[in-house]
């Protein structure tokens, strides 16, 4: 009997922007080495988004399976919205389930890779094929720190999380305890994918890389960054992609949608921005400093924070310093990494070979 078109469903979580980059780049990974895959790409996070990874098609269904975190921008939490939806996302997770199974019968799906909605490893359990998840934390591990009546969700989730058959751990994790198996793999990420000397010129960016700065914080944006304090940088080059910025002479807004805060790294002496996974994998792939604020509330900032002070040049601020400074940080050198040993960067190709090695057994 012929092998039919392996089939992948890749569940995103529909928080930010950062979870559907990094799971992008493993799907284009795969796709790249088996272009016949077909990838269904589950998500709410948008289709452009998706498409400035992922060269090929893909068919994008998009669906929302977990909440994350309700969030004005990228710092400021709602969490009593947050966890109103949570309860309404619990009371209605049999029919999401049915509705979902339903499809990947009828699409012959083979194998689920998520991240990191729960629901995931209950529709693939339903469905009778394997979960896989790709993370670096748990959603049990957020909300189990805002204790109260976020415990008994994270309790929900954590059971969950127990039927996944297999967990890729990326790089500045949680312990992740919920999960029964675990491979530990490395970064995750998109890599640069325009000549340097080509974005200078589209750009017109003359300054040297020194007085290049990105400030770049996911795709909720921060409210209230202190542009005014551009002003006493006006020999540097800032870039942004938020298109609610003001209008600056050294502040350059990018709002083509092909182009990526990544494709500008390789022109910067730092980049600036918060905590998360995505920025600070694709920076330490690049290898530009990182500038970062804490982010006491949430609960993987810790994990993220050690990651880049031990693997990357950095610098780490407190939101006074950001808020309320002046900048001066800029004139300072970065840190230098603690660990003399790299970081592993194979992630995206690790996982990709583990999905076709899966496809090709089976």
């Amino acid at each position: 009997m012929e092998k039919t078109r392996p089939i992948l469903y890749v569940a995103i979580t529909n928080h930010g922007f950062g979870h559907a980059t990094r799971t992008a780049s493993v799907a284009a990974a795969i796709q790249r080495l088996c272009p016949e895959v077909l990838l269904i790409i589950v998500t709410t996070a948008p289709r452009w988004l998706l498409e400035s990874y992922i060269d090929g098609d893909f068919i994008y269904r998009p669906r929302a399976f977990d909440l994350g975190v309700v969030q004005s921008d990228s710092l400021i939490m709602d969490k009593a919205a947050t966890l109103e939806n949570l309860r309404f996302l619990k009371s209605q997770q049999r029919s999401l389930i049915a509705s979902e199974v339903n499809f990947i019968r009828q699409n012959r799906v083979e194998l689920i890779l998520a991240d990191i909605p729960p629901l995931a490893a209950m529709i693939a359990k339903t469905a009778g094929i394997p979960c896989w998840m790709i993370s670096n934390f748990g959603w049990d591990f957020i909300y189990r720190a805002w204790g109260g009546e976020f415990v008994e969700i994270a309790d929900w989730i954590g059971e969950q999380f127990s039927q996944c058959d297999r967990l890729f751990r990326l790089p500045f994790h949680e312990p992740m305890s919920a999960f029964p198996h675990i491979v530990d793999v490395g970064l995750t990420g998109g890599s640069p994918r325009y000549p340097i000397d080509e974005l200078r010129s589209t750009y017109g960016i003359t300054t040297p890389v020194a007085q290049t700065v990105l400030l770049t914080f996911g795709g909720l944006g921060l409210q209230q960054i202190p542009y005014d304090n551009l002003q006493g940088f006006l020999d540097w080059q800032f870039i942004t992609f938020d298109r609610s910025a003001p209008d600056l002479p050294n502040l350059l807004k990018i709002t083509e949608q092909k182009h990526r805060p990544v494709d500008f790294m390789p022109l910067c002496g730092r980049v600036v921005s918060k905590p998360g996974y995505g920025t600070f994998a694709e920076a330490v792939r690049v290898g530009v400093p990182i500038v970062s604020m804490t982010r006491d509330e949430f609960a993987e900032a810790a994990f993220l924070i050690a990651g880049i002070t031990n693997y990357n040049f950095h610098q780490i601020l407190s939101p006074a310093e950001f808020f309320q400074g002046n900048w001066e940080f800029l004139h300072q050198p970065p840190q230098p990494p603690q660990q003399s040993q790299p970081i592993v960067k194979d992630g995206n190709e690790a996982i990709a070979r583990a999905v076709l090695s899966y496809f090709q057994t089976h």
